[in-house]
């Protein structure tokens, strides 16, 4: 007799704006199927290719189902199997010995492998807090734009994406929504039909900017002179909302000022475009009154990003926008939802805390962190790893000085994962965790406005464990009897928001099992009426907060940290900026062990404007190093004028040991940090370009 199909309920965990609900078909125990829920208003009943085979990895044939232990050399990847409980005993062991010690020594290592709030750090950070570890500054992503829009709006807030559909003019800015914010592309599709204009600015001819009315291809991390460009055509030609910015905002005279120092000419000649295009589409913006922009993370992924995303947050100010609820500005919706970090988290269980606090590390510099010796100002030398939902040898950048730091002999490195990595070939310890289709999370959306749940669909494969019981075991052999330690998934998951919050009203935990999802209380137009959550309750131009930190109050462009204006000698010998943005078919490094996603992508390949290949001898086709003082990689090169001249994109990010040559970008990359919020520098990144 056949085994009944089930259908569940779950929710894309990746680090997209989209998070979209998704029904899963069960035979037998095994996923078979998993789709996109019509119910679901943001997900629009479609899932991207990624996730719609979702169930090919989940059930994929090199998925990790044991504990294992390192047999052979770091980086080698040899490992044999063991037992959890031989798996805990020697996690514990190791981590008792250097807690007792130095518990700043052990250092977590995560970002966004799951956005979900309880396999992402809960259980884990009150594991780390109550040892007093390292706490690491998670900011290898949106650390930039997140300070920007803190310090402009009080916090990651913008308008509601179900009404891009009904703006006038859309600008897409630092973003490439066909790969990357999908139903948010189909509102904007939705838009154009009906009238609007889209305008791309990148510095890429990405898919989406070959489908937009307009390409704006300004040079890499020029974006805050484009936005301070405009705002001087605003105020020059009157293109304001006086009664707006009188009753909403604070700092006009002083951004007034700032934006004078910034004509046309002046932006055009940073941006490398016509001074007309500046103009007018100032005019257009400042003449639309349902004008919208979508930012996307993109822009602030050089020296001066927070800046960037400050100055272009300033406009659906200036212009009044923000009273339509078809304009505004969106780079993240996350902070509309009132999740109880401290509640998830439990920072109070730090030894001495709220008075002291354990060493933080940023992640960016995780390669320069690994290989410090240990000295007065930086504090001991790391001798423990716990590597979770990321993939750092891969991801983090100067990956040439992650990987030695990684290859320590002496460094205890445990690793979480679905899959064996880059990162898992250096692991002492590789622990099986479980996929999202296999343990209980609750979710926001830094792209739409609900929160969600996801039910487990199948059992555990294998010997896997949800990350929380991970912690748990290991917190349990070594002798920890801290109750926050040992509170259920269930326990955790009510914690997650506040459920007294205006914005859940009538919504509790129990609802929203039964329901799956809760859209947040929210006006459709959020600052028709002001009510920022800066000091002031305004849309700050001017920054006071800043300005105590020593920090310029208001945006400005500071050139990249890599860039003829910013360092002319190694312009002189790098003269290529060089950008990684996702490949379609990949997101992150996810996905690119899964072959039929692979097989799309094919190969690394790097797009160069036809001058440039031709100052090199370089035609299309050819196999080329890309290098800089910091190391090298190879792609196969695609000579198109989709790359502005003196611009070459590298689609990313591959897994080293599934590239050709073993490298992927992130060796060219920086540990530099952003301008704003400490953030990764990724697109701020001089190169040479040469056939091989």
């Amino acid at each position: 007799m056949n085994a009944p199909t089930e259908h569940a309920r779950a929710v894309c965990p990746h680090d997209c704006p989209d998070t979209c609900a998704m029904r899963v078909t069960v035979e037998a125990g095994r996923a078979i199927k998993v789709v996109a829920d019509p119910e679901h208003p943001p997900t629009q009943g479609a899932l991207c290719t990624k996730v719609s085979r979702y169930a090919e990895r989940v059930h994929h044939p090199q998925r990790l189902t044991r504990p294992m232990k390192r047999v052979g050399r770091k980086g080698e990847g040899r490992f044999e199997p063991i037992g959890w409980d031989e798996a805990f005993q020697l996690a514990a062991r190791r981590l008792s010995e250097i807690a007792h010690r130095a518990p700043e020594a052990i250092l977590p290592y995560s970002y966004a492998g799951t956005m979900g709030l309880i396999q992402g750090d809960s259980i884990a950070q009150r594991f780390f807090h109550k040892l007093g570890a390292s706490q690491l500054d998670r900011t290898i992503c949106a650390a930039a734009g997140t300070a920007g829009l803190k310090y402009t709006y009080g916090a990651s807030l913008g308008m509601l994406t179900e009404f891009f559909d009904e703006s006038e003019l859309i600008l897409i800015w630092g973003s490439n929504p066909i790969a990357s914010n999908l139903h948010f592309w189909t509102r904007a599709q939705q838009a154009k039909r009906r009238g609007a204009r889209l305008i791309a600015i990148d510095p890429y001819r990405s898919l989406t900017a070959e489908k937009c009315h307009q390409h704006i291809a300004l040079k890499p991390g020029t974006d805050s002179a484009l936005a301070l460009g405009m705002i001087n055509v605003l105020i020059r030609e009157n293109l304001l909302d006086h009664a707006y910015i009188e009753a909403h905002t604070s700092g006009f005279e002083a951004l007034k000022a700032r934006a004078l120092s910034y004509p046309p000419s002046r932006a055009a000649e940073i941006c490398g475009i016509d001074e007309r295009v500046i103009v007018d589409l100032a005019r257009l913006y400042g003449g639309t009154r349902k004008a919208a922009i979508r930012m996307n993370y993109g822009l602030q992924r050089v020296r001066g990003g927070g800046n960037a995303v400050r100055a272009i947050a300033c406009l659906p100010s200036l212009t009044g926008a923000w009273r339509e609820r078809a304009g505004g500005v969106l780079l993240s919706s996350g902070g509309w939802a009132p999740v109880d970090s401290y509640a998830l988290q439990r920072p109070d269980l730090m030894p001495g805390w709220p008075t002291r606090t354990s060493r933080v590390i940023n992640m960016n510099g995780i390669g320069d962190a690994l290989l410090h010796k240990g000295d007065a100002a930086f504090g001991p030398k790391v001798e423990a790893i716990v590597v979770y939902n990321s993939n750092p040898v891969a991801v983090a950048p100067d990956s040439e000085r992650v990987a030695a730091g990684f290859a320590r002999e002496d460094l205890f490195t445990i690793v979480l994962e679905h899959f064996q990595t880059d990162t898992a070939d250096y692991a002492d310890l590789l622990l099986p965790a479980t996929t999202q289709l296999e343990h209980l999370d609750v979710h926001k959306s830094y792209g739409h406005t609900h929160v969600m749940v996801n039910l487990p669909a199948i059992a555990p494969v294998g010997e896997a464990l949800p990350n929380t019981e991970i912690f748990r075991g290991i917190a349990r052999h070594m002798g920890l009897d801290e109750p926050a330690l040992f509170e259920s998934d269930e326990t955790v998951a009510q914690a997650a928001f506040r459920w007294q919050d205006r914005t859940l009203e009538g919504v509790d935990w129990e609802t929203l099992k039964k329901t799956g999802w809760a859209k947040l209380n929210l006006p459709d137009a959020p600052f028709a009426e002001g009510g920022f959550q800066t000091p002031s309750g305004k849309c700050e131009f001017y920054s006071e907060r800043l300005a105590q930190r020593g920090l310029d109050p208001l945006p400005d462009y500071l050139p990249p940290y890599e860039s003829a204006d910013g360092a002319p000698e190694l312009a002189a010998r790098y003269p290529l900026a060089m950008i990684s943005p996702p490949a379609r078919n990949f997101l992150n490094s996810t996905f690119v062990n899964i072959e039929s996603l692979r097989s799309t992508e094919g190969e690394p390949h790097l797009d160069m404007h036809p001058a440039d290949a031709q100052s090199r001898d370089i035609v299309d086709g050819d196999q080329v190093r890309i290098f800089n003082d910091r190391g090298s990689m190879q792609a196969r090169v695609r000579v198109t004028d989709k790359a502005r001249e003196g611009l070459v994109v590298g689609l990313s990010i591959w897994w080293k040991k599934l590239a050709p040559d073993g490298r992927n970008a992130n060796q060219v990359t920086s540990q530099a940090l952003t301008d704003l919020g400490g953030s990764a520098t990724f697109y701020d990144c001089l190169v040479e370009v040469e056939r091989v």
